[in-house]
């Protein structure tokens, strides 16, 4: 079982930048894929960001040279560096771990970016 906490989220202004953290109750230093998903109101949830089990970093075109993620393994944790926010990116981001086989998410943070 792993369990996910999130924070960094918050008001910010069009522009602007926030950093999101995803602590992780136990460890996710090998073969440990990390996610941070997203879902504005009335949409389905949808992936911004993965750092697979090589250390390797996606994301969704529309987050792409504005957001990086980042992952401490020592300290259980990833990160969201995002930058150059836009109204758009309001919603309620997520932490997502897939772990052995087994799927966890965090409960999230909401992040509100006004014009």
């Amino acid at each position: 079982q792993v369990q996910l906490a999130e924070s960094g989220g918050g008001l910010v202004q069009s522009g602007g930048s926030l950093t999101l953290s995803c602590v992780a109750s136990s460890t996710i230093s090998s073969g440990v894929d990390m996610r941070w998903y997203r879902q504005a109101s009335g949409k389905q949830r949808e992936m911004v960001a993965q750092s697979n089990i090589y250390g390797v970093a996606v994301y969704t075109d529309d987050v792409k040279g504005r957001f990086t993620i980042s992952r401490d393994n020592p300290k259980n944790t990833v990160y969201l560096q995002m930058n150059s926010l836009k109204p758009e990116d309001t919603a309620k981001y997520y932490c997502y771990c897939l772990k052995w086989g087994y799927e966890y998410w965090g409960r999230g943070t909401q992040v509100t970016v006004s014009s």
